[in-house]
């Protein structure tokens, strides 16, 4: 009987131990972290998981180039990452629309784009997007919430129907603006 139970002690110990070593793993880790947000912010992640996924099965199909995949899997941490930090912040289930461009994609996002140089934390651009920061995996990756229907209304009733540019001209002494000459025909 005593050799039967040392023997049943040790078959548990070992079948725990594979459990334990099988959901400590990198990615099971990364569930488990996920698992103080909520269904909004873990839905998210996951929804960046399948990308990741996407990514990964067209590499090793070669059907993309090293670059391809080394920029699309940075762009996908740095999502990530961005997605963690306004949760935290927050401490909402909640997260806006977000993009995550580079340098010389910014042109993608705006018909006009804004020198990176010039972009500051908080800032709106276009009444469209929120730029949110930099976020650096491999290059930058400038990270942009966009706004949702009710922010772009909320701002277009408090700032109305001028655009910043009108506001400058108006802001500008009288004297300045030369008036425009009217001839009869």
């Amino acid at each position: 009987m005593g050799y039967f139970l040392l023997k049943l002690a040790a078959s548990v110990l070992a079948v725990s131990l594979v459990f334990s070593i099988r959901t400590s793993t990198p990615a099971n880790q990364g569930r488990r972290d996920e698992e103080q947000f909520g269904p909004v912010v873990r839905a998210y992640l996951g929804y960046l998981r399948n990308e990741q996924e996407v990514v990964d099965d067209r590499i090793s199909r070669r059907e993309v180039t090293q670059a391809y995949y080394r920029r699309n899997s940075n762009r996908i941490r740095a999502l990530r990452q961005m997605a963690i930090r306004i949760a935290r912040e927050s401490r909402n289930d909640y997260l806006p629309e977000l993009e995550a461009v580079s340098r010389d994609e910014i042109g993608l996002l705006f018909e006009r784009p804004p020198r990176p140089e010039t972009l500051r934390e908080g800032q709106v651009l276009r009444r469209t997007f929120k730029f949110l920061g930099v976020i650096r995996f491999g290059e930058s990756f400038y990270i942009f919430a966009r706004l949702d229907p009710y922010e772009q209304s909320e701002r277009f009733e408090r700032e109305g129907p001028e655009s910043p540019r009108q506001k400058v001209q108006k802001a500008e002494p009288p004297g300045l603006i030369r008036a425009r000459r009217v001839t009869s025909p």
